[in-house]
């Protein structure tokens, strides 16, 4: 076995392999280091495992710069899994000694690994995250049995009571990406550039859909959500201000969004990251969803503790509050520098 960096000729047989293992994610497809590339700048430095000419194992990888010039291996920006994914444990291992080796010589501050499964590493731990994946019906009629009581009542009060109505098409995009601008400058936290959503739809096409909840031609919520296998990756959205205390908009979204996905032939449905004890980590256990916890690694190189901007770091409280008073048109310009320190 050996291992090495990859380079675009290998993203073919790359995606192969990621397609055929069953802990690999979406997130490791070289579509979305690309996209971080293109878009975002941070350069793709990607291990490959192979055992003879057989490629045995993947960890993306991409070197992203902080504020103050650091360079951190992240694997992966603006992914919530990543890590290494093999053949077997001892190719797992294998490719985290490349990339730890990297680390230590480019003098990096860390080498972060969003591990969605256990890497079986001895390294710093982040018990901050956990992920939500359900598996679906085999009928869009029991979507909305399998719902807890209550969001079954919203759900059901959303679509007869509301009339609201859960479409499909990449022209929402720009809703979408405009609703999500707003919710996230509510919470205090810059959003990702429209370009970067137009790159994504672009790179992945049918794998890369959006769907827009609407009343009376109003959209009132949208979704971005991502094909892989036999999953579908619910993984950005956003919502108009009070569609959810007056129409249950979400409610009715995430069922109409899973009751399109059995149509599809879809078997699994991933309601993505949250931070625990936050409103939407409440929100999606309240879906019926039970968390998994993630295992985010540390190696750190230069670094001596571990990444704290998060809003659970009571020292980023000023700097939401700040956020939240600007100018949503501000807010919406400044997202594009500021998102490329936020991997």
């Amino acid at each position: 076995m050996h291992v090495r960096l990859s380079n675009p000729a290998d993203d073919g047989v790359r995606d192969e392999f990621v397609r055929a293992n069953a802990k690999a994610t979406f997130f490791h497809l070289a579509g979305w280091g690309q996209v971080v590339e293109s878009v975002m700048k941070h350069k793709r430095t990607d291990w490959l495992a192979f055992d003879g000419d057989e490629l045995v194992g993947v960890l993306p990888l991409s070197i992203c710069r902080s504020l103050r010039g650091k360079r951190n291996l992240i694997s992966v920006p603006y992914g919530v899994y990543g890590g290494a994914v093999g053949r077997d444990s001892d190719v797992e291992a294998a490719l985290f000694r490349a990339a730890e080796s990297q680390a230590i010589d480019m003098g990096a501050g860390r080498l972060e690994l969003r591990c969605q499964h256990d890497p079986g590493l001895d390294l710093p731990a982040s018990d901050l995250y956990s992920t939500f994946i359900q598996d679906l019906p085999d009928t869009v009629e029991q979507v909305m049995l399998d719902m807890p009581k209550k969001a079954r009542a919203e759900a059901r009060k959303g679509r007869n009571r509301h009339g609201l109505v859960l479409e499909e098409g990449r022209w929402y995009l720009d809703d979408m990406v405009r609703l999500f601008h707003r919710n996230k400058r509510t919470l205090g936290s810059p959003a990702l550039p429209l370009a970067w959503f137009r790159a994504l739809m672009e790179r992945f096409g049918s794998e890369a859909v959006v769907h827009e909840v609407r009343r009376e031609g109003e959209p009132l919520s949208a979704v971005l959500s991502f094909r892989f296998r036999d999953q579908l990756l619910a993984y950005y959205s956003g919502s108009a201000d009070n569609a959810d205390r007056q129409y249950s908009a979400s409610n009715f979204q995430y069922m109409a969004l899973k009751e399109w996905a059995v149509e599809q032939g879809i078997r699994v449905f991933d309601l993505g990251r949250s931070r625990k004890g936050a409103g939407a980590f409440k929100f999606k256990v309240n879906q019926g969803l039970e968390p998994q916890d993630l295992h985010y690694r540390f190696r750190l190189v230069t670094d001596t503790e571990l990444p704290s901007l998060n809003p659970s770091n009571p020292k980023t409280h000023k700097l939401q509050e700040a956020w939240r008073k600007l100018p949503l048109s501000v807010t919406t310009m400044l997202s594009t520098p500021a998102s490329r320190f936020l991997p």
